[in-house]
């Protein structure tokens, strides 16, 4: 089978196409015959080695898939061969084929396509976790989403103006603003221009942002607990950027703030988990509030240009590898 591997460490030029073997599936294993994959930022943060990859080199990337299952393993009860599913999580979706553990798999309804499907696992989850987990949203709470016309960030701000909020989008050129208002944003900084914890001040009638949901790390994180009202809250959960700097605790005392780390993996411990934020996501779909972006879509065999767009922070909506 033809899969993108990395045997090393660096830009995106270390992905290389290659013809390995087949995988056979294990116990509690099954083999899908994958359709398509979704990029995210950390496949771009194992590639560079800046986390640390659960594979050694060398490994094929891509933790989000959609596609058939082609074959299973002994003591698999949650799919069947030629079902259609959806997953994130396994390592290798940057494939023809990937071993997937069966618990993890997403039964994908016949009128999602497998491109949505590889779209909505990873970030559509993690907007369900982000959303539900730290800050309870309620009716005319302002919420600033950074990169607000990124993949995440478009689902975040559909997210939270179904939920009653007021969203606050920052993005880096006048293409995306107009990308972050057709989703719903509220109120819209160009980060390049303008400076974000002035603008959300002058929003918010000098209160502060109630929730900030933070997905590009060194150059906004710090500028958070400014831009945070008096017992405001904070969410990190990515550093499209680089790692946030570090912050003093006792900084956050002035105004009695609430910080959180958020990494999905950390969400999704038993199949009920996944299920439950997997259907949440379909039912936002089915209802029609909730849209996917699947803007850029590159095959396989392009999967570098694919990281480059992504790492450059020039997509809007979701990078998708069409793969067969």
């Amino acid at each position: 089978m033809k899969a993108i591997r990395i045997s090393e460490y660096g830009d995106a030029n270390v992905l290389q196409l290659q013809d390995i073997p087949k995988p056979t599936p294990a116990a509690d294993e099954v083999l899908v015959s994958l359709k398509a994959a979704g990029l995210n930022f950390i496949d771009i943060y194992l590639r560079r080695g800046d986390y640390r990859s659960p594979n050694s080199l060398p490994f094929t990337p891509g933790r989000e898939g959609a596609g058939v299952v082609e074959a299973i393993g002994e003591n698999v009860k949650e799919v069947s061969v030629g079902d259609r599913v959806a997953y994130t999580g396994g390592m290798g979706s940057y494939a023809e084929y990937a071993i997937v553990k069966a618990a993890q798999l997403i039964p994908l309804p016949n009128d999602i396509s497998f491109e949505q499907g590889a779209a909505f696992p990873l970030q559509g989850m993690t907007a369900h976790y982000l959303l539900h987990e730290f800050y309870q949203i309620k009716k005319g709470d302002y919420v600033l989403v950074h990169a607000a016309a990124g993949g995440m960030g478009l689902l975040l701000v559909q997210w939270i103006k179904h939920l009653g909020g007021i969203v606050i989008g920052t993005v880096s050129t006048k293409e995306k603003a107009d990308i972050a208002r057709k989703a719903g944003a509220d109120h819209i900084i160009l980060y390049t221009n303008e400076d974000f914890v002035a603008e959300t001040h002058k929003i918010t009638k000098n209160v502060g942002a109630d929730y900030i949901i933070d997905g590009v790390g060194k150059t906004t994180f710090t500028k958070n607990l400014d831009a945070a009202r008096k017992r405001g809250s904070i969410c990190i959960y990515g550093s499209a950027s680089g790692p946030a700097d570090p912050i003093a605790p006792n900084g956050l005392q002035m105004k009695s703030l609430k910080i959180w780390g958020g990494s999905l993996f950390n969400y999704m411990d038993t199949r009920e988990e996944i299920l439950m934020r997997a259907n949440a996501v379909l039912k936002g779909i089915k209802e029609g509030w909730l849209n996917l972006r699947e803007e850029h879509v590159f095959p396989l065999e392009k999967a570098a240009d694919a990281q480059r767009l992504l790492e450059g922070r020039q997509s809007m909506g979701k990078v998708i590898l069409k793969i067969g």
